[in-house]
């Protein structure tokens, strides 16, 4: 049997231990990077498949006759057409939780990062800059106190709930949209609808998956249903988001700021609207790049395959029952 590992999670030479996959196969073929037009011909002879960001067409599973299973070392798996797979019988496995614990911590940094601008102040202080010698303490941004204000949580799955508890211990008022409520989730935020949602939250979080139908799920529209002034953290699926709209929601003042972890089209291109918006922060998608976050993905990846080599498929999400309870908020 063979395997074949179109790309990987960046880590540094020696980081991560992948040696369990060579138990499970005959052949095991590692590539740093694959391009979409790579794809089908280093699948071609692969029984088992695994893959980070590689682009996966349902073209591609067609050319691969012997491909059994696909393993996703990510939570977010629209990258690989699992529809034309689930057509051609081949299981489709991700790593629903990971990082739920990091990724809410990063949420909350660039809010905090927004309500407090750490990094700009730290810059100042090191240029030895004060107001007086008498009295050294200085401000160019506003300090935003968050206790009382309201949080709306778009998604309230494992990571939202990471977020929602550190919220509250903030002592924010938290609200959430999902379509599947859970008592875990009442348990830290009152459901409520959508309109309500934007209209009442000083910061809305977005914790969801992309998929088409709420692709640009963030745009004109929703903007002006939100409170003015109001703060919006991405760092879930850059494609929930219309750049253009929230850049010009930044500009005009409608929004206060945005905190992104991720953009439409990654990495983000050099005429980016956002890259020229005012208060906006924006890290490279490293919400989920911890140590032990890309342990857990790597380990859970390889159990996949582990799984579904023993007959018992685990974590499968174009299986018919996974694709009729999928979250799309």
């Amino acid at each position: 049997m063979k395997i074949v590992v179109l790309d990987r999670p960046l880590e540094k030479p020696g980081e991560l231990d992948w040696s369990a996959l060579h138990d499970l196969a005959d052949e095991v073929v590692f590539y740093d990077h694959t391009d979409r037009e790579e794809a089908a011909a280093r699948m071609a002879d692969a029984d088992v498949v695994l893959l980070n960001k590689a682009p996966v067409t349902a073209g591609a599973l067609r050319a691969c006759p012997k491909l059994r299973f696909i393993s996703v070392i990510a939570t977010g798996y629209n990258t690989v057409d699992v529809s034309a797979a689930a057509a051609l019988g081949i299981p489709v496995s991700n790593v629903p939780s990971y990082g739920s614990e990091a990724i809410g911590q990063h949420a909350v940094a660039l809010l905090l990062e927004i309500t407090d601008h750490v990094a700009h102040h730290d810059a100042e202080v090191r240029r030895l800059r004060r107001h007086t010698d008498r009295d050294w303490c200085f401000w160019d941004y506003p300090s935003i106190e968050l206790a009382h204000k309201t949080m709306g949580i778009i998604g309230m799955g494992r990571i939202a709930r990471t977020t929602a508890a550190v919220a509250r211990a903030l002592g924010m008022r938290v609200i959430a949209f999902d379509t599947h409520p859970t008592p875990e989730g009442a348990a830290l935020a009152e459901y409520v609808d959508l309109a309500t949602l934007y209209a009442e939250s000083d910061v809305v979080c977005l914790h969801c998956p992309l998929f088409e139908e709420n692709r640009h799920m963030i745009n004109r529209d929703s903007l002006a249903q939100m409170k003015p002034g109001a703060i919006l953290i991405n760092n879930s699926r850059g494609g929930l988001v219309d750049d253009a709209a929230l850049a010009e929601a930044l500009a005009s003042g409608r929004l206060y700021a945005a905190g992104l972890d991720t953009v439409e089209v990654e990495p983000i291109a050099p005429d980016n609207p956002l890259l020229s918006a005012p208060n906006v922060f924006i890290t490279p998608h490293i919400s989920w790049a911890a140590l032990e976050c890309r342990r857990r993905l790597k380990d859970t990846a390889i159990d996949n395959v582990r799984a579904f080599l023993s007959g018992a498929p685990v974590n499968v999400v174009n299986a018919p029952v996974a694709q009729a309870r999928r979250t799309i908020f």
